[in-house]
């Protein structure tokens, strides 16, 4: 007999929030002048910010090139205290946060969520399901949760899970087992939904989750990983779960 779906783990970015293609160094130098300007109104030691540009854009490679290389994503908000110092920069625990967010700005408008997602997610809880998130980033889990607020999406997930705070990530095991333990199931009681093949449905797969694909254009396919489902949008993650569980 098939196992109840009690839980629904999903990834973030392009999951439940939608980047789509966007213009990576574009945005990188607008976050980088809002963060300049940010500095600057609270009287902090400035370089010109063309220096300061190069300086946040060489430091930020270098740390996505080393994760790629360990398999551990940094914390941008660790980056971005650390590059603060060697600038002579005193900062609060909230300027630093503000900070971080001054950043990721850009990338926030350049966000959208599919119509009725609150909705779907409400039903999806009102059958019963514990709701989470596992997500591969570098950015800060507060950066993130204020995102979510935003897009009222926050107070659906009381458990999430940032790589950025862990040594390890999708499709490592592991960080499935903490989203799992954070809403008290087994593997086999819950699902991952999420739109990369190797990090998401390899991972979940791996763990024993039933496995969703966020593919809205039909075409992403491995040989050898398969998922258990496959969806365009969230929407359709309902009725799944209904004939999972009659």
């Amino acid at each position: 007999m098939t196992q109840r779906i009690s839980g629904i783990l999903f990834d973030l970015g392009d999951t439940l929030v939608d980047f789509g293609q966007v213009d990576v160094p574009a945005l990188f130098e607008e976050g980088a002048r809002q963060a300049y300007m940010y500095l600057e109104s609270i009287q902090q030691p400035m370089p010109e910010f063309e220096k300061y540009h190069r300086q946040q854009l060489w430091a930020v490679r270098w740390r996505y090139f080393l994760s790629h290389l360990t398999g551990r994503d940094f914390n941008s908000l660790d980056l971005i205290d650390h590059l603060g110092d060697s600038l002579g920069h005193d900062l609060t625990e909230e300027q630093l946060s503000e900070l971080a967010w001054r950043w990721y700005e850009p990338v926030s408008r350049c966000a959208t969520v599919e119509d009725g997602l609150r909705d779907t997610i409400l039903a999806l809880r009102d059958q019963g399901i514990k709701l989470g998130i596992v997500s591969n980033t570098f950015i800060s889990g507060a950066v993130l949760d204020r995102h979510l607020k935003m897009v009222n999406l926050l107070d659906l997930f009381g458990h999430r899970v940032y790589s950025c705070t862990l040594d390890f990530r999708k499709p490592d095991r592991r960080i499935f087992q903490l989203g799992l333990e954070g809403l008290a199931l087994q593997p086999e009681q819950a699902m991952f939904v999420g739109d990369s093949i190797r990090a998401d449905i390899m991972g979940a797969n791996r763990i024993g989750m039933v496995s969703v694909l966020k593919d809205p254009t039909g075409k992403r396919h491995h040989w050898r990983i398969k998922p258990n489902h496959r969806i365009r949008r969230v929407a359709e993650l309902l009725p799944i779960v209904i004939r999972h569980n009659s």
